[in-house]
């Protein structure tokens, strides 16, 4: 789930889109104002072209573009240089077209970055077995959300337009409910463990990608780095003031880098501890 996705990504993909996309395939999807859906349901312009409900343009200005070309080349743009380089202008000339055949297809650069993210987060794999264990489970899916995120960093950089609604993305939301679905929990304490574990997932990517980019720019070894800090810290934080962090100091920790994923595992494993305790006490 993607941001407030509960940590999601992909576009083409997903058990969640078989009958909403019976009305129109991604080769369909073209530009347009936001219409209603079914019943009336107002779609925003990156929703409904994520599930394929908008006719794309019956005459292209250039030959061959198309919503999934346009979509693919931000992602490449993304992937290579941050999404700061993502502009409808960049990615026009990255395909040889002109800013104004992109608006044909995409409406505007927010309903870009919704494509972008969809396609990046992709259907989840098969992840875990039926009738795995829910702990189990929703640990294959925490992991193979932050595959996802590390992945494509710049998603970590999107801006969260609303809720889970692309097919992707609800895919993967499926996927943790079905992890869920053994331990008893009502519908909305399933929903809140899946914005937990998400949201966990996010921010871990987000510390990490931040910590890898500092480490990289200072040219550096981690365990220089993280020596450095403490030096640092030694120097700032007083004893008398900060006697917890003087004995951190001086136990030597923060010379000692870790694994890169040891405190993913250990961080998951204790907010998997606390669900386990709900769903005890359900249980009882």
């Amino acid at each position: 789930m993607a941001d407030g996705e509960g940590g999601v990504p992909g576009r083409d993909g997903g058990g969640a889109d078989g009958d909403v996309r019976s009305a129109g395939s991604a080769g369909n999807r073209g530009g347009g104002d936001a219409v209603s859906g079914g019943g009336g349901t107002f779609l925003p312009p990156g929703i409904e072209a994520a599930w394929g409900l908008r006719e794309r343009p019956s005459k292209g200005p250039k030959p061959g573009l198309t919503l999934d070309r346009i979509v693919d080349a931000a992602v490449s743009l993304a992937s290579a240089e941050g999404l700061d380089a993502v502009s409808m202008g960049r990615v026009a000339k990255e395909l040889g077209a002109s800013t104004m055949a992109l608006y044909r297809y995409v409406s505007a650069k927010s309903e870009l970055y919704v494509l972008m993210t969809e396609s990046a987060t992709g259907a989840p794999p098969e992840l875990y077995a039926p009738g795995t264990g829910w702990r189990e489970a929703m640990e294959a899916w925490a992991w193979g959300m932050r595959e996802v995120y590390h992945r494509n960093l710049w998603m970590l950089r999107a801006p969260v337009s609303g809720p889970p609604a692309t097919p992707n993305v609800v895919a993967w939301w499926e996927k943790a409910l079905v992890a869920l679905e053994g331990t008893g929990l009502d519908e909305g304490a399933r929903i809140s463990v899946t914005l937990l574990v998400g949201g966990f997932v996010k921010n871990e990517a987000v510390i990490t990608a931040d910590l890898a980019t500092a480490i990289a720019a200072s040219d550096e070894r981690p365990e220089e780095v993280l020596a450095r800090y403490g030096r640092t810290l030694r120097r700032l934080a007083d004893p008398e003031r900060y006697p917890a962090v003087a004995r951190m100091l001086d136990s030597g920790v923060m010379g000692v880098a870790d694994e890169p994923e040891a405190e993913f595992r250990f961080g998951l494993a204790r907010i998997l501890d606390g669900v386990a305790v709900l769903v005890e006490g359900n249980a009882s």
